[in-house]
């Protein structure tokens, strides 16, 4: 369908800026008045609305008659929304004052998850999936990334995945699978965490490959997970096999950051205690820093990622939500960055470049993140006049339509 949408008090396209590195607000392309010309999934022209619609007077009209900021739609390259079961308990544990490990040591934790998701059937994941996707679309998300982990064997993280990709023809959001059955060693393997890297490489990888299920590896890279010594020959693995490799990386201690430089993953995710020296080794890289401040926030630790000193230093950096039902349960993308940009001294324009173009980047797509011509006509209108309005609600206003592929999926 050939169509013009708007008029838009605001357009803001985020055409045009530093893939890395500080930016400021005034670098941000504010169109008034503005327009968007689509053919099929694509936007083949923007600008003033009057003008446009001299321009393409063929083209059917669809338009916005209120007051509306446009941008494009958010990338949430970070979550773990396939899995059964709550974690309610872990979070009134960790208020009263319990521990990460106390909780994980009486029953809790990731394996307490693992327990409930290999009980659901695949059905049942497939349901949970789409409902939680659906909810992040509501809020303007329209690409998400989404991890197994809560298999932790070859037969249960196939379910898992499989999930996922059943999930899409539910949805009108892209879903982007991430294969991390390096979550942890499951406690019901009987050998050492090298020997479960080593069955995994070798019976679920030719499967994944097979029914096309991901083209993405990642691995935790904690000591109460897998150590640096450990994920070396699964990453060689995965990387022989032609996955793309992300990481879990320095959320409680250093090391799996430079171990994403060294493997030149797309991205190394968390980075809480992230040092100077890791910093800089980002900065220098091409592998995108992803901050999941909604870790922080839910497991109520002080220390966030360094977000301004990557930027400083000339690093890419992602806002993502970690969405999970354990550490991070709010799942509100806009709301964690905003108040992750406030508390690390953010301009709008890196908040919304690193849900943007910058995430985009973090999951190596190259089609959506701006609203230009040849992108994805992936949009939100926020019933605003003004974009800095966002943010300083704290995520209190959401969209109140989202479009997918140039066609308007929520109202």
């Amino acid at each position: 369908m050939k169509k013009l949408i708007g008029p838009f008090s605001q357009l803001i396209t985020m055409r045009n800026l530093e893939l890395r590195g500080p930016i400021a607000d005034e670098k941000l392309e504010v169109v008034v008045n503005g327009g968007i010309v689509v053919d099929g999934d694509k936007i083949i022209d923007l600008g003033d609305f009057n003008i446009l619609r001299q321009k393409y007077l063929d083209y059917e009209v669809e338009f916005i008659e209120q007051e509306a900021v446009a941008m494009p739609g958010f990338i949430d390259a970070h979550t773990h929304i396939c899995f059964a079961g709550d974690r309610s308990q872990d979070y009134a544990l960790r208020s009263s004052g319990k521990t990460y490990l106390e909780i994980a040591q009486s029953g809790g934790g990731i394996w307490s998850t693992v327990k409930k998701t290999r009980e659901a059937s695949l059905e049942e994941l497939v349901q949970l999936t789409a409902t939680r996707a659906a909810r992040h679309l509501a809020d303007g998300v329209t690409t998400i990334e989404v991890k197994s982990g809560y298999g932790l064997n070859v037969a249960e993280e196939l379910k898992i995945l499989r999930a996922i990709k059943l999930a899409r023809s539910h949805l009108k959001a892209d879903l982007i699978a991430t294969c991390l059955a390096a979550h942890m060693k499951p406690k019901d393997f009987e050998g050492s965490a090298t020997k479960y890297l080593q069955q995994i490489a070798a019976e679920l990888f030719p499967v994944l490959l097979a029914e096309n299920l991901t083209k993405r590896i990642d691995i935790f890279v904690e000591q109460s997970a897998f150590l640096a010594s450990e994920a070396r020959e699964y990453l060689m693995r995965a990387k022989e096999n032609g996955f793309e490799i992300t990481i879990h990386a320095d959320q409680f201690t250093a090391s799996g950051s430079r171990l994403a430089v060294e493997f030149g993953a797309v991205s190394a995710d968390h980075l809480e205690v992230i040092t100077e020296e890791e910093i800089r080794a980002l900065a220098a890289s091409n592998t995108v820093a992803v901050a999941l401040p909604g870790s922080s926030y839910g497991l109520g630790i002080y220390h966030m990622t360094p977000a301004r000193k990557l930027l400083d230093a000339g690093a890419i950096v992602a806002i993502a939500s970690d969405w999970n039902p354990g550490s991070a349960p709010m799942g509100d993308l806009l709301a964690q960055a905003a108040m992750f940009g406030i508390y690390e001294k953010l301009s709008a324009a890196e908040v919304f470049a690193a849900l943007t173009f910058r995430a985009a980047k973090a999951l190596k797509l190259s089609d959506r993140g701006t609203i230009e011509k040849g992108m994805l006509a992936d949009l939100q209108l926020y019933p605003l006049d003004n974009y800095k309005k966002i943010l300083y609600n704290q995520g209190k206003i959401k969209p109140f339509a989202v479009y997918k592929n140039g066609i308007k999926v929520t109202y």
